[in-house]
Parts: structure tokens; C-alpha cells; sequence
């Protein structure tokens, strides 16, 4: 089993008697159907449907969350998130509880919050001391592997949820439910097919590991052509694997590589389908 401490992201607490209300109008997912002690991956975006920040969301109590998120989109993606609370009863609170992942194994540990999803757990601030065995890159490796995208500041406010596959994870996305920033271009990337991207994930051999959101390139005719964006990185034993934005419509067949290099991509298959 796998024990790792989630340094690169951060807790944050939502709480106050209109927590859920406001949580609701902000977020693609439908938080009223969120039980106590579930948890789901969700996003906030921009009136453009551009997403400012991809964090797990749990609920701890009724009027109660917390959200798992990476540090780097912070401020800017808290900052945008509590942007209207002003006008609710809802406070946003950074804890210093420690974070563990657990990759592989149910958890013999006990915490404040224990969070399951796949293979792995998030267990919140742990009631004992950790012995830790993994880098934090084995995490984001899982992520990788398993298709939960990573976010980051490099990519903050680029991409709408659908191209980061938020559709078929968990309860992400909800099109059921009522109005919340950005859903229009949301709903319309889904009922008139408007959105044209998708994310991928690809391995190669090599100790490169290439710069967040950079392009890969593809293979045409008449030569390489640079192509699609990098969302993460992850150089684990020598094995490079890449979250890559690109086009929905690629071939299995189609031939990509980094750029200026004889390094190949193998397209990896993801656990879900698009």
C-alpha cells in the first residue's frame, strides 16, 4: 500500500446555513444530491464556461464542505469561488489539517474524514502519526492512470469541463439541475456538440518530463505539426505520462510525439468512455 502526503493540495472549508444554497449556484455539480459524507469531483468556471479551478468536494455536515483542491490555483480559484458570498451566510476557511493518500488498499488508519474513490482514500487530518513510503508523484501518477484530470495554474481559465472529460466522472457535471455560473456554454457544449476536445493520456521512456501547458506533436504527411496542451506531468521511474488536451476526434492509429524529439507517445486507455 501506498502512503502518501497530498503536498500539493490544499483544504479548504465551506460552511454557514447557506453553504448549500451557494455551493449550488457556483458548481457543474447538483451539491443537494451530495449525502453526508460523500464526496464528488466537481469544477468551478467563468461566465465563459471556462474553468477556474477542479477540486473534490465533500460533504462533512448539512451546512458543512470541504474541498480538496491543488495549491496552485490558489488564490485565483478561491478568490473567484467566494466572489458573490458577500451576499450569503457562507464562510471560506484554509485548514492546516494533514492530508494522506492511500493507493491500493482500504484503510487501516483512522481520521476526522476518510474520502474513497477508485483504489485509493484521502484520509483528513489522520488521528495518529504517518509513516509515509511514496513520493507525492505516485498520486498524480493514479490520477493519470485512473483519467481524473489534474488542474493547474499553468491551464487556469483555459478549458470548459467537458474537455477535461468531467462528464463521465463521478458526479462532476449535473445537467439536471438548476443554474450556476457558466452553464450555458456547459449545456451547450452538450446538447449542440460544440465542444471539439477531449483529454488523453499518454506514456513514453524517457527522463524528459516537458513544461505544463506546452503541445505535443503529431504526425502528418508532410511532417510534425505542434498540437493539443498539456495539462500534467508525471516522470515516475523513468516512465513519463502526460494529461494531454487534444482534439475528440484522434485515431488510435495516429502518431504523436514530443516536440523536436524521438521521443514517442503511446495513447494509453483511460478507464471510462467518452
Amino acid at each position: 500500500m501506498a502512503i502518501i502526503s497530498l503536498q500539493q493540495y490544499r483544504l479548504i472549508e465551506i460552511a454557514g446555513v447557506d453553504a448549500e444554497k451557494y455551493l449550488q449556484g457556483q458548481l457543474t455539480c447538483d451539491v443537494t444530491k451530495l449525502a453526508v459524507g460523500e464526496s464528488t469531483m466537481t469544477a468551478h468556471c467563468d461566465p465563459k464556461g471556462k474553468m477556474t479551478s477542479v477540486f473534490r468536494l465533500i460533504r462533512v455536515a448539512n451546512d458543512q464542505f470541504y474541498t480538496v483542491i491543488h495549491h496552485s490555483l490558489l488564490p485565483v480559484g478561491l478568490d473567484q469561488l467566494k466572489k458573490y458570498a458577500v451576499f450569503s451566510k457562507v464562510t471560506f476557511t484554509e485548514l492546516n489539517f494533514p492530508l494522506v493518500g492511500l493507493i491500493d488498499e482500504e484503510s487501516a488508519f483512522s481520521a476526522q474524514i476518510s474520502v474513497k474513490f477508485a483504489n485509493r482514500c484521502i484520509l483528513i487530518n489522520p488521528e495518529s502519526a504517518v509513516q509515509f513510503n511514496a513520493d507525492s508523484t505516485q498520486w498524480d501518477l493514479a490520477d493519470i492512470q485512473q483519467g481524473y484530470p489534474i488542474l493547474t495554474d499553468k491551464t487556469q481559465g483555459e478549458f470548459i469541463p467537458q474537455a477535461l472529460n468531467l462528464q463521465v466522472i463521478e458526479q462532476a457535471i449535473s445537467f439536471q439541475k438548476g443554474c450556476y455560473i457558466g452553464q450555458e456554454t456547459v449545456a451547450r457544449a452538450k446538447y449542440r456538440g460544440t465542444n471539439k476536445r477531449a483529454m488523453f493520456a499518454f506514456n513514453a521512456e524517457t527522463d524528459l518530463t516537458p513544461e505544463l501547458g506546452s503541445s505535443i506533436e503529431m504526425q502528418l504527411e508532410s511532417g510534425w505539426r505542434a498540437t493539443g496542451t498539456i495539462l500534467s506531468a508525471v516522470n515516475f521511474s523513468h516512465v513519463l505520462w502526460l494529461q494531454v488536451v487534444l482534439s475528440n476526434d484522434i485515431t488510435p492509429e495516429q502518431v504523436f510525439r514530443l516536440p523536436d524529439s524521438d521521443v514517442s507517445l503511446q495513447l494509453q486507455a483511460l478507464p471510462y468512455e467518452l
